[in-house]
């Protein structure tokens, strides 16, 4: 295949380094399209001659090489064919007819299973944005804010925050507030208010998802189908209330679904996340809690754990104020939580870190003991 784009998918983003990606594969005479949803072990595709549906629940190889990059559901959930994949499909004819590989991803936002062999999960594939869709109908939860934006960061995503349904704070003073209690969570990253029924801050947010691929991920009830609608021009998600009793949603969307919007650029919205499990997300959350590894840097000792430490450049800032304790424990807890979860699956990890608990425990009572001798 040529460097040059199929003229119908470039509304979805195809572009002359995904076609030089599907050049072998076109070769064999497969067709390139990328995924709008998959379902039950089947998929839709747009492709170059339309909207086509293919099989994903078992891929026949027919090049074992490696270069092919084949795929089987039946092994690693991660290599499972999702949302967003540019895929090579069979041509027009085959029966049945199957998704045969997907391209190289860019990025993937990927969460963990709740299985107890934490797998990883990917929620939507090659994205440019990951918009963390937040309703301030409810109270703001700064700590899943905070899981969000390791997982977006870690995925390679741009995240931006969205402050849905500010309509129902029409204070601006107060709103304000909200905005900037929710910029301190996340450095580095917009935060925008935003109401979908009157229209505030959607031109804007329109501007952003123009450029690439943006993914809408939050609760239910965040508001992410009228989001998805608002910047569709139409009603392309169908929307329920929230629930009285709770402030809760309904699962409105209950698959990841790919629109190519009027304006330009493409969106994935997804259904609401209860979960939100880090998986391999250390970096992430590093510049999530960016204050926090810049003190790191001042600590006397360059494996502080930033617990009883003497010349703790991050203790020091607690204790001065200039860093909010629930920060700090935002930070452990999440990076606990990797851990554990990578150590899961690497034995000689898993040893390693119980020896470095082990160490610290006695640091801990160590300290303790000294404690409660000056004060005898």
């Amino acid at each position: 295949m040529s460097s040059s784009s199929p003229r119908s998918l470039d509304a979805y983003g195809w572009d002359a380094d995904w076609a030089d990606a599907f050049e072998s594969f076109a070769e064999r005479g497969l067709v390139p399209g990328r995924v709008l949803r998959v379902d039950r072990g089947r998929c839709d595709l747009v492709t170059p001659g339309g909207v086509v549906q293919a099989d994903t629940e078992y891929v026949v190889p027919r090049d074992p090489s490696p270069s092919s990059q084949l795929r089987s559901s039946r092994g690693d959930p991660m290599s499972l064919i999702c949302t967003g994949d540019w895929a090579a499909v069979d041509p027009v004819g085959a029966d049945p007819r199957y998704v045969q590989a997907y391209l190289p991803r860019r990025t993937a936002f990927v969460r963990s299973t709740s299985s107890k062999r934490s797998e990883g999960q990917i929620l939507a594939a090659n994205v440019d944005h990951a918009i963390i869709a937040v309703s301030l109908a409810a109270e703001l939860d700064l700590g899943r804010i905070e899981r969000f934006l390791a997982l977006a960061w870690e995925s390679g995503a741009q995240p931006l925050v969205v402050l849905t349904k500010a309509d129902l704070v029409p204070d601006p003073v107060g709103l304000s507030y909200l905005v900037s209690d929710v910029e301190t969570t996340a450095p580095g990253v917009r935060v925008l208010p935003v109401s979908a029924l009157g229209g505030d801050g959607t031109e804007v947010l329109r501007a952003v998802v123009a450029d690439g691929t943006s993914v809408l991920l939050g609760q239910s009830g965040a508001g992410k189908s009228t989001l998805a609608n608002a910047l569709m021009g139409a009603d392309v998600m169908d929307v329920q209330t929230v629930r009285d009793m709770d402030g809760k949603g309904r699962h409105t969307t209950t698959t990841r679904n790919l629109f190519a919007l009027p304006g330009g650029g493409v969106l994935i919205d997804t259904p609401g996340l209860r979960g939100v499990g880090l998986y391999d997300a250390e970096s992430g959350v590093g510049q999530v809690f960016a204050e926090i590894a810049g003190l790191a840097e001042d600590c006397r000792f360059h494996d502080c754990a930033h617990t009883v430490e003497p010349g703790c450049a991050v203790l020091a800032a607690l204790e001065d104020g200039s860093l909010h304790e629930r920060r700090l424990d935002s930070y452990r807890k999440l990076l606990r939580e990797n851990e554990r979860l990578a150590a899961r699956t690497d034995a000689r990890l898993r040893a390693d870190m119980r020896k470095v608990w082990k160490q610290r425990g006695a640091e801990g009572r160590a300290a303790m003991e000294a404690k409660r001798g000056r004060l005898r």
